[in-house]
């Protein structure tokens, strides 16, 4: 396991690896020292950096992502969920073919370990307001905002 860690300007974000891809991205309290740095580590450091400087709208890393089988198909659906756009989870549920699953596609998303990627914080109510972001809400603003998303608060 690749183990990393940079400065954002919504805190600390901690890169975790594996040898076939990105397999956690998610806010840190405070840099650990079990530092372990990979290939694919320092290049999600460097989109990661191009994101948040404004270069980058589309991330382009190996990803291993560990889920159920509806979790993943949820992560597919946030993948496609363009730069400065939102989705609600109604319009998720409707694209895994299961309106019923709204509140499974908001478990989905909460678990989603590969935060700003898979683009979680790109899922707004129905109404158009923010709702749960594992990083909180703060942060799903300052992304919302960056990508230049209008929102309801």
């Amino acid at each position: 396991m690749y183990i990393d860690y940079m400065d954002s300007p919504i805190g600390i974000i901690k890169i975790q690896a594996s040898l076939q891809g990105i397999t956690r991205v998610d806010f840190s309290g405070s840099e650990n020292n079990a530092v372990h740095t990979s290939e694919l580590t320092n290049q999600c450091k460097q989109q990661l950096k191009e994101y948040f400087d404004g270069e980058r709208q589309i991330f382009d890393l190996a990803l291993d992502q560990q889920g159920t089988f509806f979790q993943k198909s949820v992560w597919v659906y946030l993948m496609k969920i363009p730069f400065g756009q939102t989705v609600s989870y109604r319009d998720i549920a409707d694209m895994v073919n299961n309106r019923k699953a709204v509140r499974a596609v908001g478990a989905a998303n909460g678990k989603n370990p590969i935060s700003i990627i898979v683009p979680c914080h790109r899922v707004i109510g129905s109404n158009g307001t923010l709702t749960g972001y594992a990083g909180g809400l703060e942060r799903k603003s300052w992304l919302l905002k960056h990508e230049g998303v209008a929102f309801k608060k």
